[in-house]
């Protein structure tokens, strides 16, 4: 057997895990850690049990464990083995088997101790995945308490070992420094314009015609693989290979075994690392990846293309210089890799945590903050899941798991799926429910088409074996499901039967399997229940509030509900992917105890009066509305009260003795008058004058209830500071006009002014009166807020114009001196001669 790189530091290895539980390798791609290091430690005193190699990805897994078998000169399911969800070769001969990271977290919750292991492999940590960090977590946890002679071994291409080591209780580092060979990076660029398949077969043909050996191409999603196979299906003398996880396990065999021919492949980032694919010299990098990222708001993933990390362009050139001189081409410029993301993000980071939160829980802790993390999740993160498990019923107020959530968690599914599979199958659905999971956990069977239902008809006739291993899993899913339904029926002390729902779930009478299958769309995805908005089918309203849009050509824009299942792009208009048609009545029936039937009564700005109303829904959609004759006197009270407060005073009529009062109140320096002090106050004061009012024009007096609110105390001092009117030395009674645009002001003759030495004022700041001084006739003369200053200064040229307009009033030199009256001078001689 050749050597490896890694065979010159296997002995540092295992003579650190003869003296401590854990190790961390460090290793460089092509190193052999993968099919190595699991073989070595089977001669192991300590190893008496099985190992577990964890892998990132299907392919990876089957992959390492034919290589290891194939080095061993068996073939693999004897003493190597692997499993995976569609797959599994393993007998009780096998020794190491290598299982996908959700598998393993499967398998530990179901075994905390791990009984019959000796070691567990994490390979490919650096790539952090959730299950990859939480199923360490649960290990380091069950190493702790329960296994304190479990072998842990953390192995990574480019890790930082050392935050690693410290994790895993100061594990020794063991450092491979790999074959080397040359690699030349060219940076070719790419035209900003450029579809991203244009430019990768136009890089891939360059590639082919100056450089030797295989090639690897790296694109970010299976669409841009498949139009980049189509450009280059023209191309003489080379094999020409699709990598990702949707193709069946033979073509990627194939992909990886040597050929007679050129190989090229084309491959998403799972070529990035695990796998070695024989003769590749060439790798032409698209320098953009697709991942998922949940948005939290709108409760969803979506899937988002960006430009790959700097960590990650390494991996993939290095694919080059695997197994001699390589060439990378990079559809970028050299200066633009500094810009790239340094690592790709944790997945804890942004992942949705319930099935995390809800595997804590029945692990025992109820804070996944409490086992040990390279980056725990945060509280955001963990909140937002512990609400969506609630609302699925599988924790309860404090937290702990219920049985249902303990009957979800028992499947090897995301919560959202394992509900809808338990649901329905207490409803008799578990086949079509399972069917259904496997369409949604797998892509590519069936087809590609929104219309789920279109999709597992056309599976149905599918051969081969990826579409066979589907129908396996789907027939596993269903059995445990109904193991579990059952199961913990017998653990209440009653069976529940496959074809029955509880008691108090209503569901609909038996269905043809497309509305079995809408059932279980429903029962996974309730928020994302839609109803159709537009006579094209385009815009979609969601449950849970969200806006759907829809192809108008397809066959199911002329449905009216659909049950959503995936969608993509934002929330706010996010495009639906994957769905399937449902009739209102089994909408209705699914979730009767969810459609909320409501009275309101609401306030109309534009006319001042009340809108009331009865209306029916289910959450953001409403299923029916109409006219409320039977409203309340306080609730229409209410409306008006609360259309008052959102939208001002200004609604209310106040008559002028009130508005005066209001400003008087003001000058007087009360401010329990003011907009945002009777705002403040409105529930004191408005209520009583709104009993059997149905609109504000109707309400009637507004100056008592600010009286009420002054108080009798206050109003006098009101009417002391700021008066209504003013008297003046001659007796008359005039109005101040507070609001006039000069300031408080008071029309009157200066005849009844005379012998007033000073300015008359108001107000608690003493505001000076602005006197508007008329003639006889009515006529204005003056204006004067210093009233000494008009009697010694201008009050001399106006007393002798006005002699000589109107002689029978008195206009004396010193108006300050003399008494005030409002006769003629006849008639003021005629009074006094009478006394």
């Amino acid at each position: 057997m050749t050597a490896l790189p890694i065979h010159a530091v296997l002995p540092d290895l295992l003579a650190a895990l003869r003296q401590s539980s854990n190790a961390v390798v460090v290793a460089p791609p092509g190193a052999g850690k993968t099919t190595a290091i699991a073989p070595a430690l089977l001669a192991e005193p300590w190893c008496t049990g099985e190992v577990l190699l964890l892998s990132p990805r299907r392919l990876a897994a089957r992959a390492a464990a034919e290589r290891m078998a194939a080095l061993a000169g068996e073939s693999v399911g004897k003493t190597f083995g692997y499993a995976t969800r569609m797959d599994s070769r393993r007998s009780a001969a096998t020794r190491v088997t290598v299982v996908t990271e959700g598998i393993f977290v499967n398998h530990i919750q179901a075994d905390p101790e791990l009984a019959g292991v000796s070691a567990v492999l994490f390979d490919e940590v650096h790539e952090r995945s959730l299950d990859s960090d939480f199923g360490l977590a649960l290990a380091l946890d069950a190493q702790g308490a329960l296994r304190p002679d479990l072998r842990l071994v953390a192995m990574s291409a480019t890790l930082d070992g050392a935050r690693f080591s410290a994790l895993m209780n100061g594990a020794p580092v063991i450092e491979s420094e790999g074959r080397s060979y040359p690699l030349t990076l060219r940076h070719i660029g790419r035209a900003a314009n450029d579809r991203i398949e244009d430019a990768v077969a136009a890089a891939v043909r360059t590639a082919l015609r100056d450089e030797a050996g295989g090639l690897l191409a790296f694109l970010p999603g299976v669409a841009e693989i498949e139009r980049t196979a189509e450009r280059l299906a023209g191309v003489a003398g080379i094999a020409l290979h699709k990598l990702h996880g949707q193709i069946d396990p033979a073509a990627q065999r194939a992909t990886i075994a040597p050929s007679d021919m050129r190989k090229v492949v084309l491959a998403t980032s799972i070529a990035e690392t695990s796998l070695t694919l024989d003769g590749i010299r060439v790798v032409v990098d698209s320098g953009l990846a697709r991942r998922p990222r949940y948005d939290r708001a709108a409760g969803m993933t979506r899937l988002v293309t960006e430009r790959a990390s700097q960590a990650a362009v390494v991996q993939r050139a290095g694919r080059a210089a695997r197994q001699g001189p390589g060439v990378a081409y990079r559809l970028w410029e050299e200066a633009a890799t500094a810009g790239m993301p340094r690592f790709d993000p944790p997945e804890i980071l942004e992942a949705d945590l319930s099935a995390l939160v809800l595997a804590c829980a029945i692990w025992g802790v109820l804070d996944p903050r409490a086992l040990q993390w390279l980056d725990p999740p945060s509280d955001a993160a963990v909140s937002e899941a512990k609400q969506r498990l609630a609302t699925l019923e599988a924790i309860d107020g404090d937290g702990r798991p219920t049985a249902h959530g303990r009957a979800i968690a028992a499947l090897p599914l995301p919560p959202r799926l394992a509900h809808m599979l338990v649901r329905a199958g207490e409803m008799g659905l578990a086949t079509v429910a399972a069917e259904a999971a496997v369409l949604l956990s797998e892509r590519g069977l069936g087809g590609g088409d929104v219309d789920l239902d279109l999709r597992l008809r056309r599976w149905a006739g599918e051969r081969g074996q990826r579409a066979d291993g589907g129908r396996r899993l789907a027939e596993r899913w269903a059995r445990l499901a109904l193991s579990s339904i059952q199961g913990r029926g017998s653990g209440r002390g009653e069976g529940v039967s496959p074809r029955s729902a509880p008691a108090d779930r209503p569901h609909p009478n038996p269905s043809p399997k497309g509305e079995g299958l809408a059932t279980a769309i429903a029962l996974a995805y309730p928020d994302r229940i839609a109803r159709r908005r537009d006579a094209s089918g385009e815009t979609w309203a969601s449950v849970g509030g969200r806006g759907f849009k829809l192809d108008p050509t397809s066959s199911l824009a002329r449905a009216e509900w659909l049950a959503v299942a995936e969608t993509a792009g934002m929330a706010a208009g996010a495009r639906i992917l994957s769905a399937v048609e449902i009739d209102r009545a089994t909408v209705e029936a699914l979730f009767a105890d969810r459609i909320v039937t409501r009275r309101f009564v609401e306030f109309d700005p534009a006319t001042g009066g009340i809108t009331a109303a009865r209306e029916t829904r289910l959450g953001a959609i409403k299923l029916a509305s109409g006219p409320d004759s039977a409203a309340k006197p306080d609730e229409i009270a209410a409306a008006l009260l609360e259309g008052v407060r959102r939208h001002g005073l200004a609604l209310l009529p106040w008559s002028a003795s009130a508005e005066a009062l209001r400003t008087r109140a003001a000058y007087a320096g009360f401010d329990a008058l003011s907009d945002e002090a009777l705002i403040a106050t409105l529930d004191d004061w408005l209520p009583p004058l709104l009993v059997g009012k149905r609109r504000l024009e109707q309400v009637e007096g507004l100056t008592g209830a600010l009286e009420g609110v002054l108080g009798w105390d206050g109003v006098q001092l009101v009417n002391r500071l700021a008066p209504p009117r003013f008297t003046s030395p001659a007796g008359s009674s005039h109005e101040i006009d507070y609001p006039a645009e000069a300031g408080p002001t008071v029309e009157l003759r200066p005849q009844a002014l005379f012998g007033l030495a000073e300015h008359p004022c108001v107000g608690a700041n003493r505001v000076p009166l602005v006197l508007s001084l008329t003639s006889p006739a009515g006529r204005p003369i003056q204006t004067t807020r210093d009233l000494p200053g008009f009697w010694a200064g201008s009050w001399s040229a106006v007393a002798k114009e006005m002699r000589g307009r109107y002689p029978r009033h008195p206009w004396p030199d010193d108006p300050a001196g003399a008494d005030p009256t409002l006769r003629t001078k006849n008639a003021d001689a005629r009074a006094r001669g009478s006394r």
